[in-house]
């Protein structure tokens, strides 16, 4: 019996470069010995429905097409479940943050090749609340420049146009007293952003938590204390090489639960999107995933401490 695969992919990612390619995709897909099928989201929840139909129909392989959005929709869509399928990533957003840490090709048909080759890996994903989320969390005003860059702006600047946004954003900061309770310990102070990291990255900040690891059952934590533009300002560009982390307003922790309380409001952001408001309950879920990716040797961002699956 051949194999069935189903493709979840947002049609306006990319400048539609993916619609367009779709034909070709399916005949790639077929001459591999899948039976393949395509659906295109039309709004804001579809691919978390369509990913939970494709478990319920037993497809072997889901494939998805769009940004970091579009992932973190499927992610939700299977992650509850026993049979989760692998999933392989055509990355076609702006900044593509998990594509960045699999090292995933940005072409269409060389990141089809990686998920044909049949290799994968099992990565971590992280529980906020009752959400789930594959890249990144966090708090904090400055958080919310993932979704409030201008679309024209990215399509025209790509991934700089959120550290141009950040720097805008920069005044309206505001710090918020928190408890913040990971593996045992707590701190407790006015900080102006929280960010637990999955991977290294954020909306093209590559350094951000430059010994995240995409497979320990670890998020990286990093607190920025309270702080004036001019600092806060010098931290934004320290992490632009990753020496933010040596800051003295910047504390770098490793946790796998953390528990984040506090009086004021304070924004929450996962994996790009608006994800409410605190108090928020964080628990890492350790290789939960198993996706496609290419060499695993040449990946710093996988622990490879434990054989790792392959078709």
């Amino acid at each position: 019996m051949r194999k069935r695969a189903r493709i979840i992919y947002n049609p306006t990612s990319g400048k539609e470069l993916f619609k367009r390619a779709l034909p070709d995709v399916l005949a790639q897909m077929e001459q591999a010995g899948y039976e393949t099928s395509a659906y295109a989201t039309q709004r804001i929840g579809d691919a978390t429905e369509e990913a939970a139909r494709v478990i319920n129909q037993n497809f072997d392989l889901l494939i998805v097409a769009g940004g970091d959005g579009t992932l973190n929709e499927v992610i939700n869509g299977i992650a509850e479940k026993p049979n989760r399928p692998k999933i392989g990533l055509i990355p076609m957003g702006t900044v593509n943050d998990f594509g960045r840490a699999l090292h995933l090709p940005t072409d269409i048909f060389e990141a089809v090749k990686v998920i044909l080759t049949g290799k994968t890996v099992e990565v971590d994903i992280g529980k906020m609340n009752s959400r789930y989320f594959i890249n990144l969390a966090g708090g904090g005003k400055i958080t919310e420049v993932s979704y409030e860059a201008p679309s024209k702006l990215k399509s025209i600047v790509g991934p700089f146009a959120y550290y141009i946004k950040g720097f805008e954003m920069l005044p309206q900061m505001n710090a918020v007293n928190v408890r913040i309770e990971y593996d045992g310990e707590i701190f407790e102070g006015d900080i102006m952003l929280f960010l637990l990291g999955l991977t290294n990255s954020m909306a093209g900040f590559e350094k951000l938590v430059p010994d995240a690891k995409l497979d320990d059952g670890m998020f990286s934590l990093l607190i920025v204390e309270k702080a004036n533009i001019a600092e806060l300002g010098h931290i934004m560009t320290l992490a632009s090489r990753g020496e933010h982390v040596n800051h003295p307003k910047v504390h770098y922790y490793k946790a796998q639960a953390i528990n984040i309380s506090s009086f004021s409001d304070m924004p929450l952001n996962v994996d790009g999107e608006y994800g409410g408001q605190l108090p928020a309950n964080f628990f890492n879920l350790k290789r939960h995933i198993e996706v496609f990716s290419p060499s695993q040797e040449d990946n710093d961002m996988l622990l490879i401490d434990e054989p790792q699956q392959s078709e």
